[in-house]
């Protein structure tokens, strides 16, 4: 028997429909994960840039400019310490937004209580060449920022303090387990991006966390950071919960610190001044001179020389 065409055409359209919403899917599912990704993008990077050369250092500061492996000039201000002989190095590695230029006050007070402060902006913020894309360049930025103070400077590594302020905590916390160095100090921090996403985007179910470019797992590094942390955190934070805070100090390893300030809000520092920077100072004083300590027994008990 033959087939009308009335017999045909339905399924035709039929097929039609099946591809149409394939297609429909495949591209609605694209395009998810590109506003996903965007979005992510969007909260976690809000540089603000400056021309070179338009900005000068504060009075105690030198510009100083690093090159990253591959080869993307950074920006930075080098502070000296106030007391002769710095005490420690500490590396300052601010949050999402600004540049240097809004946290120079920051290293300027470290700088008094006798500490050298080396402030870098990332790929992107301030004169940095480049562009911030996900935490691999985050981490590959203050590789270099460790380099430039242990090849350019002389500093010893056990002297170095990782100083991570919000975002810059997920840095700091990636370079202790990637260098040797005195302690790490992390200010309103966050445990990962699952964490932060969970409390910032509610609405997005669990599962589907895999599609964000970065992990942030600075929760699961600190469990195999052997030096002294201190961890700091406002209460409420608006930005990131204090909780964040808790789930980072049960994760650390002795010997560690946990400071919790009412009405601090998520930037510790500027909020509580001289009261929080004695806490620092004893804390980076005590680090460092325990650090060396250990280091002078171990190296005599291997029967190294002493310098």
């Amino acid at each position: 028997m033959l087939k009308t065409a009335t017999d045909v055409k339905p399924k035709a359209i039929t097929r039609e429909r099946v591809i149409g919403i394939a297609v429909g899917l495949i591209v609605a599912s694209f395009a998810f994960v590109f506003g996903l990704r965007w979005l992510e993008a969007a909260m976690t990077f809000q540089p603000t840039q400056i021309a070179v050369g338009s900005v000068s250092p504060p009075a105690r500061a030198k510009d100083v400019w690093i090159t990253t492996k591959d080869n993307v000039r950074l920006h930075a201000w080098f502070f000296k310490s106030d007391r002769g002989p710095s005490a420690a190095t500490v590396i300052y590695f601010h949050g999402n937004g600004g540049n240097i230029t809004n946290v120079g006050w920051v290293a300027e007070s470290l700088a008094v209580r006798g500490f050298d402060t080396l402030l870098i902006d990332y790929r992107g913020y301030g004169q940095s060449e480049g562009a911030s894309r996900d935490e691999n360049t985050l981490y590959a930025d203050g590789d270099a920022a460790v380099d430039y103070l242990i090849s350019q400077r002389g500093v010893d590594p056990g002297r170095i303090v990782l100083y991570g302020q919000s975002l810059g905590t997920v840095v700091a916390t990636e370079l202790a387990l990637r260098h040797r160095c005195g302690a790490v100090i992390l200010e309103s921090g966050f445990s990962s991006a699952a964490s932060v996403a969970s409390h910032a985007l509610p609405w997005l179910p669990r599962w589907l966390h895999f599609i964000g470019r970065n992990r942030f797992e600075s929760a699961e590094k600190l469990k195999r950071i052997r030096v002294p942390v201190l961890i700091a955190h406002g209460d409420p934070d608006p930005v990131l919960p204090t909780q964040e805070a808790h789930t980072l100090f049960a994760a650390a390893n002795d010997p560690k610190k946990l400071l919790i300030f009412p009405g601090a809000g998520h930037n510790v520092f500027g909020s509580l001044g001289d009261s929080y920077l004695d806490q620092i100072e004893q804390f980076i004083r005590t680090s460092v001179a325990q650090f060396n300590v250990q280091n002078h027994q171990c190296s005599t008990f291997t029967g190294k020389d002493q310098a």
